[in-house]
């Protein structure tokens, strides 16, 4: 673990970041909870545990379709890349959401002393053959499964442990989380609550997530297709001013490695673009204190070489860049990792 990944994650604006969204939770839950009833008066102590059961169980919805959006929207827009700087957190405190949700479900079991009925609820097999009828609670509890195991694997600890490929696919289980929550609400709360809010919520939010990923896909699509090659293989990048001060810009040769093309100033280096921690995309990432730092967790590395700053040994791969007829051009072959080779552009 680098000494940036440390100064990122607890620098005065991550902890700000972790204020709000802590705020903004508190925010709609009190707001669900003081408007809500307004609408529908509960009409007994069961009517105010189902009040607070809806209300975590849609902010989970919520919190899941927006982690979910964070990703393709920093692919379209790079001003949302502060969203992906505390995505650990935001996950974190969706499992805290979603097993509040769960405790008020069992709540409203025990205080009518029918918690033996949700076993046999979840136990009747002929019902999981059904539309209407289904035990959608499973869903629930499954979801909430996967939840804990990535909320109980976030910390570095598991990364080096199960390796970064295997703590990735892992994590990739957000995905399955979603899938459950959506079937939960489809097979459970929208059969018996008939409020127009609750479609709205399930539409929208699924139909946001997959049009953004669709266009943050079809946007990847572009770059993979590669960049104008040069007789000697060179790829063309553009002019220094085309790559974004204490940015980058990906290029990729066709059906070859992507390679992250930075500008510090005057100086222009490249660098493979997967980060040596958790295969991070490192060109969506910016430079902080002369390091370029990788979005996700902050590991940090020296433009000129690829390498980690002292003490710490992580090194990237490097790529030759040059300045021909006022543009930047990289070559796509890579060197060794931590091999000297930016540039300066005045020079």
């Amino acid at each position: 673990m680098s000494v940036g990944f440390r100064a990122v994650q607890w620098n005065r604006d991550k902890l700000v970041y972790d204020g709000l969204l802590l705020a903004a939770v508190a925010l709609y839950i009190t707001v669900f909870l003081v408007v809500v009833p307004r609408l529908e008066p509960p009409k007994d102590v069961l009517g105010e545990i189902d009040l607070r059961i809806r209300a975590f169980g849609s902010a989970t919805f919520l919190m899941l379709t927006a982690i979910l959006a964070v990703g393709p929207l920093t692919r379209l827009n790079r001003r949302y890349l502060p969203l992906l700087y505390n995505r650990r957190h935001f996950g974190v405190l969706i499992f805290f959401v979603a097993i509040t949700h769960v405790w008020f479900m069992i709540d409203w079991y025990l205080m009518q002393d029918a918690l033996p009925s949700l076993g046999t609820e979840l136990t009747t097999w002929p019902d999981y053959g059904k539309f209407i009828g289904f035990p959608f609670k499973v869903l629930g509890l499954a979801a909430l499964l996967v939840l804990f195991v990535m909320a109980a694997t976030s910390h570095d600890f598991w990364l080096s442990f199960l390796t970064p490929a295997v703590w990735k696919a892992l994590h990739m289980g957000l995905y399955v989380a979603y899938g459950l929550v959506v079937m939960h609400v489809s097979l459970g709360a929208m059969q018996f609550n008939r409020t127009p809010f609750l479609p709205l919520m399930l539409v929208g939010g699924f139909a946001t997530v997959s049009v953004l990923h669709v266009l943050a896909a079809r946007r990847e699509r572009v770059i993979d297709q590669g960049t104008t090659v040069g007789t000697d293989g060179w790829l063309l990048v553009g002019t220094p001013q085309s790559i974004p001060d204490q940015g980058a810009r990906v290029v990729a040769a066709p059906g070859g490695e992507r390679i992250a093309v930075f500008r510090d100033g005057t100086r222009i280096g490249a660098l493979t673009n997967l980060c040596a921690h958790q295969n991070g995309p490192i060109g969506e990432g910016r430079i902080i204190d002369g390091c370029v730092t990788c979005p996700w967790h902050g590991f940090q590395y020296r433009l000129e070489d690829g390498r980690a700053p002292a003490p710490f040994t992580e090194k990237l791969g490097t790529y030759r860049v040059r300045l021909r007829a006022g543009a930047v051009e990289v070559d796509p072959r890579p060197l060794p990792p931590g091999t000297p080779a930016a540039i300066d552009c005045k020079a």
